[in-house]
């Protein structure tokens, strides 16, 4: 995302040392004839050559300035709160779950054991269709649910920031399941009346990673317009409809979507403009790993059951799929935020890994590969609230303290797991806390279906003057007390 520190300090070293020498030659011999007398000191082909590479050189340095990718900045961001009037405890919800019809005593006590040890408090929210006893779904109540949320994210964006809608030129909105005709994104479009031309895309499908993945497409359209004068606006919003993904069966692995996600969603405005950000995006990277194999493709899919009931399946294997994607991810990033030390530390041992694969199976049982430690690239972690397991293998491969973890157990006790829009939670919840500082450094992982792990790198330019609305009237009561450990269950 353009030039790194170290970089811009060299050049201009290199650059003040060159104007030192021209001053102090200039001082003894003028300007013109200093450069005549280097000039005929050279012979008469190399004349025809320094006047060739001249030209390419000075073209080379005025492109290279000029097409290198600007600088996307996120100004602010807003998260939706939700209503008390959709709060639902544990205990409701388990009351909800013994006068469901389609659920016997076995699927109740198997629900029952996930939900008191999933991480999720009694203040999370679902939407009123599911309040309902039978649970009520159709087209009209999806399209409500997505309208409150985006809608109220947006209008809270719009009010922290003093951004006109009519400035915005690129709209990005990621929802996976919930998929309308007029889209999402057209309901955003048609409600604030947004230009005409406007750059506007929908993802869908895409899972609980897309919020970060449309951060970072929401960059790559807005240095697309650097040759455009003015700032330029990009807002992204990320949410998830849960009326229209509601599982009505009996398959276990189905179920577990019902009981982890709640209502929520964010809204983000990116800039082109320094001016009023709050934070710089410095990297970006995604990585994918359906193509490597079948079990990573299809540990999160939509599908029916044998009665024909649509739902989410989340396979047995997502946990070793999820640390794996994890791992790829951080070996790409990896290179781009860590000191010097630390990446040579880690070349080392991977050439020391290497030697090590050559020997007996017993051998290489003695050596651990080393892993780079990410707690000297970045201050804060905003990592994807799957649920307990999900936080813990991130908390364990990354080697990451309680602390660093926080903001997202914290996410999940307080909205439950909320998809895409989660790390924008966890990140209210860091400054909320009054833990971000002018020029740290934060990291944001997500995990979603395909599979992949993406992750983004920010660096913060001015803390937030006050807590998002989302944790304003309750973030005294965290961290909340100690919370059950990961369950041996499946988890997105």
């Amino acid at each position: 995302m353009g030039c790194s520190p170290h970089a811009k300090h060299f050049l201009g070293i290199v650059i003040l040392l060159l104007a030192c020498t021209i001053v102090h030659n200039a001082t003894e011999l003028s300007l013109p004839m200093l450069l005549l007398r280097w000039f005929h000191d050279f012979p008469y082909t190399h004349h025809l050559l320094l006047m060739g590479l001249l030209p390419a050189t000075v073209a080379a340095i005025f492109l290279t300035l000029k097409l290198r990718p600007c600088t996307a900045y996120l100004i602010d961001y807003a998260c939706f709160k939700g209503s008390t009037n959709c709060r639902v405890p544990i205990s409701t919800f388990i009351e909800h779950m013994h006068l469901t019809p389609f659920l016997d005593g076995r699927s109740i006590k198997f629900m029952t054991r996930v939900l008191e040890r999933s991480g999720i408090g009694n203040e999370s929210n679902l939407p009123p269709t599911i309040h309902y006893i039978p649970v009520y779904r159709s087209l009209m109540e999806a399209r409500a649910e997505a309208e409150l949320v985006v809608f109220s994210a947006i209008d809270d964006l719009f009010a922290k920031t003093g951004v006109a809608p009519n400035a915005v030129s690129i709209l990005v909105v990621n929802c996976s399941v919930f998929a309308p005709v007029p889209s999402i994104s057209d309901m955003i479009v048609s409600r604030y009346k947004l230009h005409h031309d406007i750059r506007c895309l929908n993802l869908s499908g895409m899972g609980c990673s897309a919020g970060v993945t449309a951060a970072g497409l929401a960059t790559r359209l807005l240095q697309a317009t650097r040759r455009h004068h003015g700032a330029q606006y990009a807002v992204v919003v990320s949410t998830e409809t849960l009326t229209s993904n509601f599982y009505e069966g009996k398959e276990r692995p189905m179920q577990l979507s019902n009981m982890l996600f709640r209502v929520g969603g964010a809204a983000a405005l990116l800039s082109t403009s320094k001016e009023k950000a709050r934070f710089r995006l410095t990297h970006f990277v995604r990585t994918i790993t359906g193509a490597a194999s079948d079990a990573a493709y299809k540990c999160i899919f939509e599908e029916e059951d044998a009665e024909g009931h649509l739902g989410m399946n989340l396979s047995k294997d997502l946990p070793a799929v999820a640390a794996d994607a994890l791992k790829a991810n951080i070996t790409a990033i990896g290179p781009l935020v860590l000191p010097l030390a630390e990446q040579l530390l880690f070349a080392l041992h991977g050439a020391a890994s290497f030697v090590w694969s050559k020997l007996p199976i017993d051998a290489k049982r003695v050596f651990r590969p080393y892993v780079p430690d990410f707690r000297k690239a970045f201050d804060h972690f905003c990592i994807h609230t799957g649920g307990p397991t999900a936080i813990d293998g991130v908390q364990r491969i990354l080697g990451l303290s309680d602390e660093h973890v926080e903001p997202a157990r914290m996410t999940l006790y307080r909205f439950g797991n909320t998809s895409s829009s989660s790390v924008w939670y966890e990140l209210a919840y860091v400054e909320a806390k009054g833990r971000m500082s002018k020029a740290d450094r934060v990291c944001m992982i997500g995990f979603g279906s395909g599979f992949e792990c993406v992750s983004a790198a920010w660096e913060c330019i001015k803390p937030a003057d006050e807590p998002d609305k989302a944790w304003a009237d309750c973030i005294h009561r965290y961290p909340a007390g100690e919370h059950s450990r990961a369950p041996e269950i499946i988890e997105c």
